[in-house]
């Protein structure tokens, strides 16, 4: 009889045990296939991405201390040489698997389509589809008026819930209207938030308040590069923005040695995440990728690389690239072709069907 009862009770527990496990991979089964994660450098310039460092600028003196190291690292005889020494992941695996838009020395251009051509405004055309110059007209913190596409995705059936959104700017907060979206944005020098933090992401909230920034509104990518990838390896979100910062702000400084040196660190970021996605069954086989940025910067005069907006020539010319399930392998673009920051938001519902 005892023997009997411990039988029973065994098979109980072992019924529950499944009856969990079971319930747990119906939800896994049931999310949606197509996952995507969109990411933007801010301020990166279509010059350095398709040539690499630029010939005017790494040996002045007023943009570049020491010279000789960064040449060491990233220059080339050659623009091909030069951009994949600067961004390798990007020339060496992005350019074979996906599409890259933007050379315009090849035919190939990417613009904004609004008039303000700074942050808050290209942020809002990226993830809405569309400018509003009438109401975004400034980087203040006002929570936007218009719904963005990562709103739109969080409240459908298929994807609520299963979005989140990283910034090194702290502006990022009120360009997604977290309070309306819903959609939960890690930002500026926010730390991680939850009960079951990962080893890292403790850390993580640990050591960023220790460590200054050169800035007062933007925190550095590294923290929010890991901070968004521990929460993709946490939580498997099936939408996610992740937004660096530092390009931009190292070239208003005027110090091109950073700028590039960040840019190549960048490279190094979409590298983890790719091939996390790779290994990472949930995400393996269902990913698509889209990179672009928020502005470009200037050429002519020589000092105006450092800036832009409307009176600046140039910097409303940007780049576009996309990879992973739903992206075609088409490389470099070199025909003629003329394309809009607003087709981001076009993609994605292609991509979810939303």
């Amino acid at each position: 009889m005892k023997k009997q009862f411990i039988l029973s009770a065994l098979m109980l527990v072992c019924y529950f045990l499944f009856a969990g496990w079971n319930t747990k991979a119906k939800a896994q089964n049931n999310s949606p296939t197509d996952k995507v994660i969109l990411i933007t450098l801010d301020g990166l310039r279509w010059q350095e991405l398709f040539a690499g460092a630029d010939s005017l600028l790494i040996d002045h003196e007023d943009y570049v201390s020491d010279a000789s190291p960064l040449k060491e690292r990233f220059w080339r005889e050659t623009p091909t040489r030069r951009r994949e020494a600067l961004l390798p992941f990007i020339w060496n695996t992005i350019a074979e698997i996906g599409s890259i838009h933007g050379n315009r020395w090849e035919g190939s251009k990417v613009n904004l389509t609004n008039g303000m051509v700074f942050s808050y405004p290209g942020y809002n055309e990226i993830l809405t589809g569309k400018a509003d110059d009438e109401r975004i007209n400034s980087n203040d913190k006002i929570n936007n008026p218009n719904v963005t596409i990562l709103e739109k995705l969080n409240k459908s059936l298929k994807y609520k819930g299963r979005v989140a959104a990283f910034g090194s700017w702290d502006v990022f907060p009120y360009i997604i209207n977290e309070q309306r979206s819903g959609v939960p944005v890690n930002a500026g020098f926010e730390t991680a938030g939850s009960e079951n933090l990962t080893e890292i992401e403790r850390f993580l909230n640990k050591v960023q308040p220790n460590t200054p920034s050169p800035w007062g509104s933007v925190r550095l990518d590294m923290f929010t590069h890991n901070y968004a990838l521990e929460y993709m390896k946490r939580e498997h979100p099936n939408i996610v923005y992740i937004a660096y910062g530092e390009t931009d702000d190292f070239a208003h400084d005027g110090n091109y040695q950073a700028y590039l040196n960040s840019a190549h660190s960048t490279d190094a970021f979409l590298k983890e995440l790719w091939n996390y996605t790779q290994e990472d069954p949930y995400y393996k086989g269902q990913t698509t990728f889209i990179v672009t940025t928020d502005h470009g910067r200037g050429t002519k005069p020589l000092d105006t690389w450092r800036s832009h907006g409307s009176e600046i020539e140039g910097a409303g010319q940007v780049w576009l690239m996309t990879y992973g399930h739903r992206a075609e392998a088409g490389g470099e673009v070199k025909q003629d072709e003329q394309r809009y920051s607003t087709e981001v938001v076009k993609r994605i519902k292609a991509i979810t069907g939303e």
